[in-house]
């Protein structure tokens, strides 16, 4: 089969073409046929080198789209041709946590695309439990842009979050892959959003999906229109994944209880801390990973019917994955970049 691959951790110039050997199934897997599958920057941090153990060559990406093309003798429910995604976080099924629905917390908890091979290549493989059919509710280059960012951001805003009727909350980077999702997932649980964007064609997008407030951050201080916006009180919820460039910006946005919720750094992962202003404002910070299955199945429904939509910028051919990949890194994407495959 065709792959985009890496036989050692870098630069973008280790990305190669290979032909590799198409997965073999056991009794309870599913071979699928990638149609498409988004980008991430957790594919670029893979590919640069993150402290684990990679089986090369590696194949990168972890939120593959296709249709099943065998299924082992054990699977029941799905069809050859049917029209399935992988879910993006995987639990053993086994565990204590995986029993209790908390599969982040499962010890052998992987993701596709830095723990196993990903959907950067003409096929993947993966348990029958972690096949989802999908609807042709949207194309299946539509379906490849929503399930990890969208997983992400609907935990962060609602188990971490806590996100109630009526909240302000501000979104980090709206243009981004989770920080559309999180725009769309706060303004549908009733909450007045702000977002920052660099762009303004960034601006209209992050509107079009429903933000109350946009802040064009090469322009004016979010920290500033937050405090003049909610009359000096702040938000109730910070959604935050670009880290060192906005952190501290991002704290001085909380209202007295506020919550920020973080899952990632894109920006840097050192930040500073004054233990004073937490414990004097009640301010929480959460780190969030992935989300749990239930939080998957329940945003994919609404996005099913439509009360969620994914936001796909470019599609580039699996040949130009290192393109696509220094395109994510430019930082000029409105929503997702999408790999298609087929």
């Amino acid at each position: 089969m065709r792959a985009m691959a890496f036989a050692r951790t870098g630069g973008i110039e280790v990305l190669e073409p290979l032909d590799l050997p198409v997965p073999p199934i056991a009794t309870d897997d599913v071979l699928i046929r990638v149609s498409a599958c988004g980008l991430n920057h957790l594919d670029l941090w893979v590919r640069q080198g993150l402290p684990q153990s990679l089986r090369f060559p590696h194949v990168g990406g972890c939120e593959a789209v296709g249709r099943v093309a065998d299924i082992g003798s054990g699977v029941h429910g799905l069809e050859i041709g049917q029209a399935v995604l992988v879910a993006p976080g995987q639990g053993c099924g086994r565990c204590a946590a995986c029993a209790r629905g908390d599969d982040p917390a499962c010890r052998e908890y992987i993701i596709p695309g830095e723990h196993a091979p990903g959907g950067f290549a003409e096929f993947t493989r993966a348990p029958a439990r972690h096949v989802i059919p999908l609807s042709d509710a949207w194309s299946l280059d539509q379906w490849a842009a929503t399930p990890l960012t969208f997983l992400t951001a609907f935990s962060m805003v609602h188990r971490h979050g806590r996100v109630a009727p009526g909240d302000d909350v501000l979104v980090q980077a709206g243009a981004s892959g989770v920080g559309s999702a999180a725009i769309q997932i706060a303004k549908l649980a009733g909450a007045r959003v702000f977002t920052t964007v660099s762009t303004d064609l960034k601006a209209r997008l992050a509107r079009e999906l429903g933000a109350d407030v946009v802040v064009n951050s090469q322009h004016e201080n979010f920290a500033e229109v937050v405090k003049d916006q909610t009359q000096g009180r702040g938000v109730d919820l910070v959604i935050e994944h670009v880290g060192q460039a906005v952190w501290k910006d991002s704290l001085k946005c909380l209202a007295h209880g506020g919550r920020l919720v973080t899952c990632g750094a894109t920006t840097g992962p050192q930040v500073a801390l004054d233990l004073r202003f937490f414990f004097i404002r009640e301010i929480e910070v959460i780190g969030a990973f992935m989300g749990r299955r239930g939080e998957l199945l329940q945003v994919l429904k609404l996005l099913d019917r439509k009360l969620l939509r994914p936001v796909v910028d470019r599609t580039f051919p699996l040949a130009e994955l290192a393109r696509a990949q220094q395109y994510l890194e430019s930082r000029q994407q409105l929503g997702k970049v999408v790999v298609v495959v087929e």
